[in-house]
């Protein structure tokens, strides 16, 4: 028995959200707990929650410290993020003389830009460009310190491998493991949910958190020009952000009562109940890494149209499982919608080649490219 316990690899994970918290972490470090073979390992998890009250370099400093101290007891401290949590373990690891692994499934540095200093470029550019307000570069400078402490990074795509290998980290140490998607399951019809829900008409609908680059705006501003053409349809928009109140005004101004519906935050069941009840799922977004939404309404069966920034073309191959279009562009996003609206057979056979593709994104892929990462680390 002790010799089987010995063999176990001990990971002691740094997550900035747990549930039931909401976020890609919290659902991951969740997945990785229930999913991960007991046999193979023991899981700890160290949560940033625990320190949100205090102040914000007291919280930073306590939460190394946990980490310090239950490093001792690991074989590797695994960050799921690379700045708030990632920096305080990377150290405590180093210290330690841990094994460090880092998870990168976005851009901080990248977000903070576009939300509070007005940045409009992609992040595509904003990797590779250092000309930013101290701020920024302060965020820049913490994620790729973290990165290059990290012995192994793992991020959800190859897009964003790119992406971290434009800030100076070496492709070798950068690994690509696609997150498990787990549909939930909807047992009702469409027609049953439609009813449920009270909707009608040509149902489209686009979901996520409300920032600048998700393209709510022009979904919004299109909604006269898609009215001229398709006379009962509605635009369904689930999620909360900065942006909802400036959304809800524009809606408003536009005359679009009761043609913009605002959801607000709903639960993963109720999004999917409305991804089954729509007729098109819309993201017109300006940055993705790898979009659970779109895997959601892919798995539901509901036609896409989206854009083909960062890591969508990884899931959408255009014409095939979907249609893929440049963001923020209203006559590609209108004709792709006029299409699936009117094109007879056009919807159903996206829906299918969609669907069959979603299902290769399972839990059993995901934990095994993990625990065969891990164990060669």
């Amino acid at each position: 028995m002790e010799n089987q316990i010995s063999k176990k690899t001990r990971l002691l994970i740094a997550t900035p959200l747990y549930p039931p918290e909401i976020g890609g972490p919290a659902a991951y470090v969740k997945f990785l707990e229930e999913n991960l073979p007991k046999d193979q390992f023991d899981i700890e998890v160290i949560q940033f929650a625990d320190v949100k009250h205090l102040p914000y370099i007291i919280r930073h400093a306590v939460f190394f410290w946990k980490i310090f101290r239950r490093a001792k007891y690991a074989d590797i401290v695994y960050a799921l993020d690379p700045l708030g949590v990632g920096l305080p373990a990377g150290i405590a690891a180093k210290l330690r003389s841990k094994k460090f692994l880092l998870r990168i499934a976005g851009d901080r540095a990248w977000e903070t830009a576009q939300q509070k200093f007005g940045s409009t470029e992609s992040l595509d550019t904003f990797s590779v460009s250092r000309a930013y307000a101290l701020p920024i570069r302060v965020l820049k400078f913490g994620q790729t310190l973290c990165a290059k402490m990290a012995i192994k990074i793992i991020v959800p795509g190859e897009y964003l491998s790119g992406i971290v290998a434009n800030w100076g980290i070496k492709t070798e140490k950068i690994v690509s493991i696609y997150n498990a998607f787990v549909p939930v399951s909807v047992p009702e019809e469409k027609s049953q949910l439609r009813e449920t829900l009270e909707l009608s008409g040509t149902v489209l609908l686009s979901a996520g958190r409300m920032v600048v680059w998700k393209g709510f705006e022009t979904l919004i501003r299109m909604m006269p020009e898609v009215l001229g053409k398709i006379e009962n349809a509605k635009l369904y928009i689930a999620g909360e952000g900065p942006d909802e109140d400036r959304l809800k005004k524009i809606a408003s101004e536009l005359g679009l009562e009761g043609k913009v519906v605002f959801l607000g935050a709903l639960s993963k069941e109720d999004v999917s109940r409305y991804l089954k009840a729509a007729d098109i799922f819309i993201l017109n977004t300006f940055y993705e890494g790898f979009s659970h939404q779109l895997l959601e309404a892919m798995s539901a069966g509901t036609p896409v149209v989206s854009t083909v920034s960062g890591g969508n073309p990884e899931l959408i191959e255009n014409e095939k499982e979907g249609l893929l279009v440049p963001y923020d562009n209203r006559q590609g996003l209108f004709r792709a919608i006029f299409r699936l609206a009117n094109e007879e057979g056009l919807a159903s056979r996206f829906s299918k080649e969609a669907k069959e593709k979603s299902l290769r994104f399972s839990a059993e892929r995901a934990i095994r490219e993990f625990a065969q990462e891990v164990k060669n680390i």
